[in-house]
């Protein structure tokens, strides 16, 4: 077994891990991350071609963060000369008062309102909605590619395959084993999605994890594309419908924010006839006319936190340990910003902006 000295290691190359993996080698450190899967695999969270990006919230808590990721995701645009964001405008509808703001949203009463500014949408009766105009559609999978490009372009060892076999603390740091190596570092980032909490036991009693579904149709349909429609939510009580618009070709994607529990080491089973069933009555009863007849239905792993906000920063009991639980089915979003979080983080830099998520707001 041979020893590798480097300044980080990052175990986990999800979108957040890439991203820490990105910033922190812009930044001139020596950065070695680890993936136990090859590259392109479907077993966590981050594959996929879209996700949905907003400014409305629930809490004024998350805004400036959210403006760190809308400002991050357009500098790796201009660095790597893709469109990464598309605004389409975002409708969310909800029974009773809503709990979202954010900058420049504004409240819809009704049906009707809701008709005006994207006219494919149905709402529920009796329901009204937030109009977030800064809302629209991330390309996942460009993005995620973006990031790692620009890690490996600026040095990163970025190991796919690679299992780890466990870490422990050191003098220096931390040193972390694989299968071929010994890598020691001055800091361990650990953004392991939903096996988190088994590389991190202190996080393990915090996190759960669900098998969610996504139903998405084929690309082209004008009811399912700007300017008839663009990123939606309806929140029910059996579970948030989520819809994310056709805006490059990509085809209306649905998908409901609820799932069973799922042992992440067990292959998330597919969809089952009536799970399709079930999200084709879904679109065409919120985006009526739509054709379901061709569609691809996708599983992915949630790593869900019981209020929804994450878990970012280092831990008290092991300070050379930096948390990356940037989940709960909204955290994609915010992938190029927790990479510039996490480098400050390791840079001692003060990010008191991250105290509604840090480790220290639960005792961590």
């Amino acid at each position: 077994m041979s020893t590798v000295e480097t300044d980080v290691v990052v175990l986990g190359l999800g979108v957040h891990g890439s991203a820490v993996a990105a910033s922190l080698a812009r930044r001139g450190h020596r950065v070695v991350g680890l993936e136990r899967f090859d590259d392109g695999h479907s077993r966590g969270s981050s594959h996929g071609r879209t996700r949905m990006i907003r400014r409305a919230y629930p809490n004024p808590a998350w805004n400036g963060f959210v403006a760190r990721a809308y400002a991050a995701w357009a500098d790796l645009e201009r660095e790597s000369g893709e469109v990464l964001i598309h605004r389409t405008g975002g409708v969310y509808a909800h029974a009773g008062a809503s709990q979202l703001q954010g900058p420049d949203c504004v409240a819809l009463d009704d049906a009707a309102a809701v008709a005006e500014v994207m006219p494919a949408l149905r709402i529920p009766d009796g329901y009204g909605a937030v109009y977030d105009p800064n809302a629209g559609v991330l390309e996942a999978g460009r993005a995620l590619g973006a990031l790692r490009r620009s890690a490996v372009s600026r040095g990163a060892d970025l190991r796919f395959g690679a299992q780890v076999d466990g870490w422990e603390p050191a003098s220096t740091g931390v040193v972390v084993r694989t299968g071929d190596d010994e890598i020691r570092a001055q800091r361990l980032i650990v953004a392991a999605g939903p096996w988190a909490g088994r590389m991190l036991p202190s996080l393990a009693p915090l996190l759960d994890v669900w098998r969610i579904l996504t139903l998405t149709v084929a690309a082209g349909q004008p009811a399912g594309a700007p300017p008839q429609l663009g990123a939606f939510s309806i929140d029910r009580p059996e579970g948030l419908v989520f819809g994310i618009p056709d805006a490059e070709g990509n085809g209306l994607k649905i998908g409901v924010d609820a799932g069973p529990v799922w042992d992440p080491e067990v292959p998330v089973a597919p969809a089952t006839a009536e799970e399709v069933h079930q999200l084709r009555t879904l679109m065409t009863t919120y985006v009526p006319g739509i054709d379901v007849s061709k569609i691809d239905a996708v599983a992915c792993l949630y790593t869900m936190t019981e209020d929804k906000r994450f878990i970012l920063g280092p831990l008290a009991a092991a300070p050379e340990v930096i948390a990356v639980s940037a989940c709960s089915g909204h955290g994609f979003k915010f992938g190029a910003a927790v990479g510039e979080a996490v480098a400050d983080l390791h840079e001692g830099v003060p990010r008191p902006d991250l105290d509604f998520v840090s480790t220290a707001r639960r005792g961590l």
